[in-house]
């Protein structure tokens, strides 16, 4: 195994983007392409099993290794870490799920006054599930983004880089440069010259 600080940091940001491309797919409310559909919820419920899946696999790969670099401990903490958002986001389209099927049990008596409240206490729970599920994928692609950078934080060109660009940047809040001031002091540099 390479477990050298850039591939390891490589993994991190490869599984972060497995994070935001699940929160990718979430439905949306009002979103015909990305809608409530009980096989698509389901599916990602199976997707994010997998991602479970395998990153315990990665934990335990990683823990049992015999020559771990110093770095090691970092990336099994994170890799480790990263389970309880995806579990979370798991549950919560468990709930998604259930919520579907309760809809589509009640959709014959969507009329009747009882069952019209209960399927829209059903649609909120829905959403609110959703909204976890949202928020704990975010939050295990950003935690999984920043442990990538603390294993293999950026090159010394790319630093530099950054340092140059944010120094000669104008900063926020700062008043724009005053344009009759640079125009009136061209006209006198070439009045001088004449």
């Amino acid at each position: 195994m390479d477990n050298t600080p850039i591939s390891d940091a490589l993994a991190l940001r490869a599984t972060a983007s497995a994070f935001d491309a699940q929160r990718g797919k979430l439905p949306v409310p009002g979103d015909p392409h990305r809608s409530h559909d009980a096989v698509a919820v389901a599916r990602q419920i199976s997707e994010l099993g997998e991602l479970i899946t395998d990153l315990g696999d990665e934990v335990l790969f990683r823990a049992a290794g015999q020559d771990q670099a110093p770095h090691t401990a970092r990336v099994i903490t994170s890799l480790a870490a990263a389970v309880v958002p995806a579990g979370e986001a798991a549950s919560a389209l468990g709930a998604v799920a259930h919520q579907l099927a309760f809809l589509n049990q009640t959709e014959s008596l969507r009329d009747q006054p009882d069952a019209r409240d209960a399927r829209e206490a059903a649609v909120r729970v829905l959403e609110d599930a959703l909204a976890t599920a949202d928020a704990a994928l975010h939050d295990g692609a950003n935690s999984l983004h920043s442990a990538s950078a603390t294993v293999s934080p950026p090159s010394v060109r790319l630093q530099a880089a950054r340092s140059r660009s944010t120094t000669t940047a104008p900063t926020l809040g700062s008043p724009p440069p005053d344009v009759t001031t640079a125009v009136a002091s061209s006209s006198d540099r070439i009045a001088r010259g004449r």
